[in-house]
């Protein structure tokens, strides 16, 4: 759960090109829906580990998009709604990029959000629900999901997808740093 929350992060800051990398990010799309469309070889068989890279990516992003949406609700700190807006509008540009790569590979992705998180941080608010959001969706998520593209990008199989994920991988390393400085300055203030 956590580590798809990361995915959904990286995912829009990628895709909106906001993040360090993201402009690498949109350009791996580009290029290799540029392939795509000129008639280079798109595999006709993904290998089930990219497959699954595809999904675990897509729904980090979903889980990522909704949590943060809680969070510019539910948060009583500034600092953490800056950061979830950050995630919504990275993730959902990311996500878009991943699901336009992986229809021209044949793998359909309905990305949904992990419902078990999301709907725990609802029941929750104030100083509370920044300390759950924060751990959970902005570092324990972010952390799984820099262990997701990092894994995708030294050993996928398709050399488009490791691309992607290695283009997402400095976004999501961002994402996770801005995580923990959040973390950090809300011990201090505690």
């Amino acid at each position: 759960m956590k580590f798809k929350i990361s995915l959904q992060v990286m995912t829009v800051a990628l895709g909106l090109g906001l993040l360090p990398g993201a402009a690498s990010l949109s350009t791996a799309y580009a290029q290799s829906s540029d392939a795509a469309a000129s008639g280079a070889p798109v595999s006709g068989t993904i290998a089930p580990a990219d497959q699954q890279f595809v999904q675990e990516a897509s729904k980090a992003d979903a889980t990522e998009i909704a949590a943060s949406r809680v969070a510019l609700k539910n948060s009583s700190d500034p600092k953490v709604k800056k950061f979830a807006q950050q995630m919504i509008v990275d993730h959902t540009k990311l996500s878009r990029g991943m699901a336009t790569l992986a229809a021209k590979k044949g793998l359909t992705t309905t990305p949904a959000a992990d419902s078990a998180l999301v709907g725990k941080l609802q029941t929750l608010k104030g100083h509370e629900f920044d300390q759950a959001y924060v751990e959970q969706v902005g570092l324990e998520a972010h952390q799984q999901a820099v262990d997701l593209f990092q894994q995708e990008s030294q050993s996928g199989s398709d050399p488009q997808l490791k691309a992607a994920a290695a283009h997402a991988l400095p976004t999501i390393k961002h994402h996770l740093m801005m995580a923990q400085q959040l973390a950090g300055s809300m011990k201090a203030s505690s």
